[in-house]
């Protein structure tokens, strides 16, 4: 969200924006009222325009349509999510099968998978692994999309290696920290709480995760709402205790509005669960900061 707003600060409007540059229903909609156009295609973005790749990463081809269009991109791509496409290069440049955990049709996959595509399989879950074949069972590697279950992601590599013994890990956890994070906080949660509510988008993979995670470390009941407003006050009968999270691109006033709507009817008392402190930041994409420090730079010789 920083990115794009300051994007519209440094150029004008509009930025186009490749996909949502988050999956979060309000972040996409206050992005809009300040000038950034979402499109689905690099094709929609007239030539010679900005346009800002989303957080989900894009594949190489993406990156040629722009240029064919003529367009000024900034690459808003996660860290986290640039880390798994490295890891595909590097694999596929060795000549590993990759075995890529993640959701058929998700941003992130598409990605990933256009980074090395003659060499990455998708393993849809747990089911999908019956359905794997590689070339050299001496060679083959798993990655995953950042933002899955941990414990399904585990299940899947689980059932992966009793296929293939030699299967390797990658070098580190692609799962993103925040995501991890959210999700052992949940399953602390989950385990007292009769009601868990999510903050979150239904397209955002890790919110949909923190409602199964919630089910699934004992909840009664766990729902997704993108705003206060959503909840339904059936969803509060015989309940003494309600835990509350988010997805990890939500807005902390989305999380606060849910805290107020509780406290208007007898939720008042709030304990907060931290799983782990989170202290790493994300620097601008490396093409907004270069022009900001152009800008800098140019207003400072004119002093």
């Amino acid at each position: 969200m920083i990115a794009v707003e300051k994007a519209l600060e440094q150029y004008g409007s509009p930025i186009y924006v490749r996909h949502e540059i988050v999956h979060n229903k309000y972040v996409v909609q206050t992005l809009e009222k300040k000038g950034a156009i979402f499109v689905d295609e690099t094709a929609e973005v007239p030539e010679g325009s900005i346009v800002m790749f989303s957080a989900h990463g894009v594949a190489p081809t993406v990156h040629q349509e722009a240029a064919e269009r003529r367009l000024a991109t900034i690459d808003a791509t996660c860290p986290l999510v640039t880390k798994v496409h490295k890891e595909a290069v590097r694999f596929a440049g060795e000549d590993y099968d990759i075995l890529l955990i993640g959701h058929e049709g998700h941003e992130e996959v598409i990605g990933t998978s256009g980074e090395a595509p003659d060499h990455i399989t998708l393993v849809d879950g747990p089911d999908d692994v019956e359905n794997v074949t590689v070339r050299d069972e001496s060679k083959v590697v798993w990655l995953s999309q950042t933002t899955l279950s941990v414990d399904e992601t585990m299940e899947t590599v689980d059932k992966l290696k009793e296929k293939f013994p030699k299967l390797i890990s990658p070098p580190s956890d692609d799962i993103c920290y925040a995501t991890q994070n959210r999700q052992t906080a949940v399953k602390q949660m989950g385990a007292e709480a009769d009601l868990v509510i999510v903050v979150g988008s239904k397209n955002s993979s890790n919110s949909v995760r923190l409602v199964e995670v919630a089910l699934g470390a004992g909840a009664k009941d766990a729902h997704l709402v993108d705003f206060a407003e959503e909840i339904d006050e059936a969803w509060l009968e015989g309940v003494s205790t309600v835990g509350v999270t988010s997805g990890a691109s939500v807005p902390e006033v989305l999380v606060e509005g849910v805290l107020e709507w509780l406290a208007g009817r007898g939720f008042e008392d709030v304990e907060i669960v931290k799983a782990a402190e989170e202290s790493i930041t994300f620097s601008l994409p490396k093409e907004l900061r270069r022009d900001l420090r152009a800008e800098a730079a140019a207003l400072s010789e004119k002093r």
